[in-house]
């Protein structure tokens, strides 16, 4: 059974977790560390046999030996946040800066504090190493992994907030019945519809699958709450905020696939992604 990482108590919601970060409750206080360098990627990808090119955008924070990410919605930030943001000073960024780079710092910090890699030796996440290939082997390879933390039954309804194909697939193939909701798409690679409205499928799911978007576009506290209230599980997969997502565990959060910078798609060779749950078979 994995255990929830004891360096972070289970936060009720995100800014509480920022307030509680701020005055030093898990590690070093922010007013003493400096954002080393803060940078941004752009980029877009269309998996073999889709129609859909995904196109994202990253914040990233580098704290010390520790890397922080967020994703963000095109034009909600400019590149000038680089030039004027690295060497900042930790609090600053948490305290003043936009959304996506306000995550992006707390994960640097969590991170920092305690690595995925640290977490895993002491047998608090699963290491799960996603093999050399093309992207699309590689994409396979890590929605199983994060389909492979659902504990459903057959025909079961699964929401799926954050839509990419081999997700969908992976989901169906555990037996679930994918709730697609996106912000940018309207069908799936085969003609699902695709649904806006969250709180329609956060109503009708046995279980629910959220991307780490969710902390950057606001949404997650109120997905948190509505899992928790029903008694919902929620899977997080994140490479938005993977280790914030983590603070989270056993508190709304039943299991956690965690892709730490540089991410899955910035390479042909292995990585690794960290699985984590809250209670055996969550």
């Amino acid at each position: 059974m994995h255990r929830t990482p004891p360096a972070i108590t289970p936060a009720p919601t995100v800014d509480a977790l920022v307030e509680a970060v701020l005055a030093g409750e898990h590690g070093p206080l922010p007013s003493e560390l400096v954002a080393t360098s803060v940078f941004w990627i752009h980029h877009g990808t269309r998996l073999a046999g889709g129609d859909t090119t995904y196109l994202n955008q990253y914040v990233l924070v580098r704290l010390g030996d520790a890397f922080g990410g967020c994703a963000f919605e095109a034009g909600e930030i400019d590149p000038v946040i680089c030039r004027d943001s690295s060497g900042a000073p930790l609090d600053v960024l948490l305290r003043e800066a936009p959304r996506p780079l306000r995550i992006a710092g707390l994960d640097a910090y969590l991170s920092s504090i305690r690595p995925h890699r640290v977490a895993a030796e002491a047998g608090d996440a699963e290491p799960v190493t996603l093999p050399t290939g093309t992207p699309e082997v590689r994409a396979t390879a890590r929605d199983a992994a994060i389909a492979g933390l659902l504990d459903i039954e057959e025909g079961a309804k699964v929401g799926l907030i954050g839509v990419v194909n081999p997700l969908v697939a992976a989901i169906r193939e555990r037996g679930g019945e994918p709730l697609p909701c996106d912000f940018n798409l309207r069908t799936t690679q085969w003609g699902d519809p695709v649904t806006d409205d969250m709180h329609e499928v956060l109503e009708r799911a046995e279980a629910v699958v959220a991307t780490g978007m969710t902390l950057s576009n606001g949404s997650f506290d109120t997905i948190l709450e509505r899992c928790r209230s029903r008694g919902v599980p929620l899977v997080v997969y994140a490479q938005t905020g993977s280790a914030v997502a983590r603070a989270f565990l056993g508190a709304g959060v039943t299991a956690l696939s965690a892709e730490p910078f540089p991410f899955s798609q910035f390479s042909a060779e292995e990585t690794v992604l960290y699985r984590y749950r809250a209670v055996s078979g969550a």
